[in-house]
């Protein structure tokens, strides 16, 4: 074997297991009542070695203590939150989740609310507990945790055609409405992908230190991109309201998929719509007759 082919495999290796002591080292623990004893149960195996590999490519760390709190909805706590909200993080190390509420975008799966959440105290930890934008927390959390698929490209396509300014992102965080949210982490995450994608896949976590440092946000996101904040937005949304940048996207295996079943739905419609206008025709001749035979 190449010693080159050697030292790539011995560098992986030794990157899985640093990643795998990483993941060791840290520790979750997870408050529940009874009723969510499943959901508690798939929260601690969640693989713990997954996310770390996700937020050392951003340039951030495990935290060394995660404290996972599970919140039925019947919980005053829920009655209080958004129904929109899935899971909160406080601090370096808390995280509260309503298990019920998994389904809504981004938030597909419980493991994916874990992912993002400890993901939002990474970003924390990073900064020294220093105030960051909520587009910033939002978009880093779900690009370390999964990004996008097509049906992402295609709603963030429709929001970005209004061709929206970065100061309307907390107007959308703010609205606390799920429609408005969905747009609002659509947005944020392609702004950071594009950050990441321009200037390097970990300059999330060497911004966040900078303002853990003492630089402002803003400071701190120009020393590092070269772009004020607002610049950075224009130009990545920009390039998503424009055609060929999503359509690549369509040719996907599940695009394509769903491309088949939004037609067939269509031609299903049509004949549904078909057959209700012959019904129709069919009772006003009836109807006909029967008035003929009155007479």
């Amino acid at each position: 074997m190449p010693r080159a082919t050697l030292r790539t495999v011995a560098l992986l290796l030794a990157a899985v297991l640093w990643l795998d002591a990483v993941a060791a080292f840290a520790q979750m623990t997870v408050d529940a009542p009874p009723s969510l004893s499943a959901a508690a149960q798939r929260v601690r195996e969640v693989n713990l070695s997954g996310i770390a590999g996700a937020l050392a490519r951003a340039g951030l760390d495990l935290p060394d203590r995660v404290h996972v709190t599970l919140i039925p909805e019947d919980d005053p706590r829920a009655r209080l939150t958004p129904e929109w909200i899935v899971g909160l993080a406080s601090g370096r190390e808390r995280v509260a989740i309503f298990p019920e509420r998994v389904g809504s975008y981004p938030h597909d799966s419980l493991e994916s609310v874990v992912r993002h959440e400890i993901a939002h105290l990474a970003l924390s930890t990073r900064a020294d507990g220093r105030a960051l934008p909520r587009w910033f927390h939002e978009g880093v959390a779900v690009s370390v945790e999964r990004g996008w698929g097509v049906g992402g490209q295609l709603r963030l396509w429709l929001a970005a055609l209004r061709d929206p300014a970065l100061s309307d992102l907390a107007h959308l965080f703010a609205a606390d409405t799920q429609p408005d949210a969905a747009e609002a982490y659509l947005l944020a995450t392609a702004l950071v992908e594009d950050v990441r994608a321009r200037h390097g896949a970990a300059v999330p976590g060497i911004i966040a230190a900078r303002v853990g440092a003492g630089a402002p946000f803003d400071v701190a996101f120009r020393l590092d991109t070269g772009d004020t904040p607002e610049e950075a937005a224009a130009r990545a949304w920009a390039r998503y309201a424009q055609w060929p940048a999503w359509l690549p996207a369509l040719t996907t295996t599940s695009a394509l998929w769903a491309a088949v079943l939004a037609l067939a739905f269509v031609a299903y419609a049509v004949r549904l719509r078909r057959r209700i206008r012959q019904r129709r025709q069919w009772d006003e001749e009836e109807g006909g007759d029967d008035a003929f035979d009155r007479l």
